[in-house]
């Protein structure tokens, strides 16, 4: 195994050897989520790769959005292990808090609606992103009042951090502005430049093009290539724009009902019948970049 598994995560330290397949940053098996009698997702595996884009697609109500949340930890799975492999440090993300994913395992996502703090300046609302780095300059305690050097150093760094993505968003011009006074489609880069704030391993979009107009989905497609490219982070996206999902992701996996029905490159899972038939309800051959099909709400 490439690296050790945190007590903090592992419990005993007696789990099995990490994530198969060279590259794997995350590796989801037999994800399994049930609410009473419901099963939202059932028995769900796959591996996302380091500096690769995941696309989880399917039909609305398919279980995506609870993919997240499991990995996230809104939700503790009923059954499955959700393993991250940063190299140095490995966790196990269904036996961890959520703000310890957060902070620890350093996987971020934004979420479908947006959720920005909108009284609060655009640049405010990046430096609390990175609130954790800030609070432990200050030795939690009064000395960034007080102006002890490290907490300036450190809130020096938080600041060029911030303004180094919003320029990389289009939004320095717009740093004192309240961000709930910024358009739509601002809001949404302003929420991937939080999130790319708190310096992720993993970044989770959840449909992050949902409500924009073809330029500005074009952009946000340049924008989430460029983080891939970059960054080197790993991306998994939830997206019903299929022109996005098909242009940009290198992985696809189909859900549908809970159940994974497909994995694999786009051109693969484009022409999976399977596939075809979830989003079309007939076995057309050919699947012609669909405009989103049934999945046009959560899931």
């Amino acid at each position: 195994m490439s690296a050790a598994w945190t007590m903090e995560t592992a419990g005993a330290g007696d789990w099995p050897a990490a994530p198969s397949g060279a590259g794997a940053l995350l590796s989801v098996e037999h994800l399994t989520m049930r609410f009473g009698g419901l099963i939202a997702v059932e028995d769900v595996s796959f591996v996302a790769g380091k500096s690769e884009i995941t696309a989880i697609i399917g039909p609305n109500g398919a279980g995506k959005t609870t993919v997240f949340n499991c990995l996230t930890g809104f939700y503790k799975p009923t059954v499955g292990r959700l393993a991250l492999d940063r190299g140095e440090r490995a966790f196990l993300l269904e036996r961890m808090d959520d703000f310890r994913i957060a902070q620890h395992a350093r996987v971020a996502r934004t979420f479908q609606n947006i959720r920005l703090f909108p009284a609060m300046s655009v640049l405010e609302n990046l430096i609390v992103a990175q609130h954790n780095r800030l609070m432990r300059a200050s030795g939690f305690t009064v000395a960034g009042l007080i102006g002890f050097g490290g907490y300036r150093a450190a809130e020096r760094e938080a600041v060029e951090l911030a303004r180094h993505w919003l320029a990389k968003v289009g939004l320095i011009a717009a740093a004192d502005t309240n961000a709930g006074g910024l358009p739509y489609g601002a809001q949404r880069r302003l929420e991937i430049a939080r999130a790319m704030c708190t310096r992720p391993v993993l970044l989770c979009l959840d449909e992050p093009a949902a409500g924009l107009n073809p330029r500005e989905t074009a952009e946000l497609s340049d924008l989430v290539v460029s983080i891939r490219d970059q960054e080197r982070i790993g991306v998994l996206l939830i997206e019903h724009d299929m022109g996005v999902v098909m242009g940009i992701a290198d992985h696809i996996i189909v859900l549908d009902y809970g159940r994974k029905i497909s994995d694999g490159t786009p051109e693969a899972v484009r022409a999976d019948p399977t596939v075809v038939k979830a989003y079309l309800g007939e076995d057309d051959p050919d699947l012609p970049d669909p405009p989103g099909g049934r999945d046009g709400g959560g899931g």
